[in-house]
């Protein structure tokens, strides 16, 4: 066996080279914590970065923008006890420019319409099986579009027969009004749902914004005022306003509601004063007389309460209550209060709610979607 000889000097190499070696194990120990606090630290601050460099893509490079949907808004404040008032602010701001541009599109037909008489009405409703009872049970309306009143209207010496054919040529053009905005209003709240939307629906409620009057792009206006009006209300005016369609108004300018104009087309009143400059506005068709009431209990400011009872309504009971909304149309003649008592009047007297419910049957495969 060989021993090596102790060497002071080889032992003094070994120690100092392991002495090294631990130092530069501890360095390398250092190295890597100080790198791991670098990463973590910069991890942390781009997650917390993230949020608003989204934000900056979205405003600056996204066409498409998005429409939020708030419709848990208020359901979380009736948890939370809060009031809801602000749910039913309307803007009193109109638009007049566009209100009526769909309208005046009706009043471009053929000015050869046919007039039918009574006595051809009532054989027409009789051979389409149209008759009011059954409307009364079975809700359902058939599409029997009258574009004229009948100048014999006047002439039928029953009460009820005459407030019958009355009804039966006034009924359908209401409903199909309401059917029309129901359409509308299904198609904005679908758009309202999505997240994106195309500029083919963009462009739609631009059209729907001019067509309400609404200014500064007010959603919750449109809301409001994109809604139907009561059947049985609708038939109380215009029995009211047209003495059930005998007036000069209704069979001279198909004019259903009275409704004033001070310039344009109209019919100057016979027992207006001289220096009145106000006339019955003059339509070609009965269909434009009832999309131009409706229009404009819908715009007009006179009748803002009658739109937020009328959403109250909705919310609340997913109906109207024509009898009460009838308490906010006081503005729409004169007599004020005492208006308001006849239309209740002519309401209950004819049970004019049975057709409220009522649907009229569809014409075109968008209609019949919707019923």
């Amino acid at each position: 066996m060989i021993i090596k000889k102790f060497n002071i000097k080889n032992l003094y190499k070994l120690f100092s080279n392991k002495k090294k070696t631990e130092i530069f194990k501890k360095k390398n120990n250092f190295s890597s914590f100080y790198y791991t606090i670098i990463s973590s630290s910069l991890l942390i601050l781009f997650f917390y970065l993230l949020p608003t460099f989204s934000n900056f893509i979205d405003k600056n490079f996204h066409r498409s923008k998005v429409v939020q949907n708030n419709s848990k808004t208020d359901f979380n404040k009736v948890l939370e006890g809060k009031e809801i008032k602000k749910k039913y602010q309307e803007n009193e701001e109109l638009n007049v420019k566009n209100l009526y541009d769909d309208i005046i599109d009706i009043q471009d037909i053929p000015s050869d319409v046919v007039r039918l008489s009574a006595p051809v009405l009532e054989e027409l409703f009789k051979d389409t099986k149209y008759n009011l009872e059954k409307i009364r049970k079975n809700k359902i309306v058939k599409p029997v579009i009258i574009s004229l009143l009948p100048n014999e209207i006047k002439k039928i010496e029953s009460t009820k027969k005459r407030k019958n054919l009355f009804i039966q040529i006034v009924l359908p053009l209401i409903l199909e009004e309401n059917e029309r905005i129901k359409i509308d209003r299904t198609k904005l709240f679908s758009i309202l749902n999505k997240n994106i939307n195309t500029d083919l629906e963009k462009r739609w409620i631009k059209e729907k914004f001019k067509q309400y009057g609404v200014v500064n792009k007010d959603l919750s206006t449109l809301k409001i005022r994109m809604d139907m009006v009561p059947v049985s209300l609708a038939i109380a005016q215009s029995a009211k306003e047209t003495g059930w369609g005998t007036s000069r108004f209704a069979l001279e300018g198909n004019a259903l509601f009275g409704q004033w104009t001070w310039e344009g087309e109209g019919i100057k009143p016979s027992g207006a004063d001289t220096n009145s400059k106000h006339k019955v506005m003059k339509f070609k068709v009965l269909k434009a007389s009832v999309r131009a009431y409706i229009r404009n209990l819908n715009t007009h400011r006179s009748y803002k309460s009658f739109r937020r009872v009328r959403a109250e309504q909705r919310d609340n009971f997913q109906k109207f209550d024509s009898l009460e909304l009838a308490d906010y149309l006081d503005k729409y003649a004169e007599t004020g209060k005492d208006y308001v008592k006849i239309l209740k009047q002519i309401i209950k007297q004819n049970l004019l709610t049975d057709f409220d419910d009522a649907k009229i049957l569809p014409t075109t495969t968008q209609l019949k979607s919707s019923i």
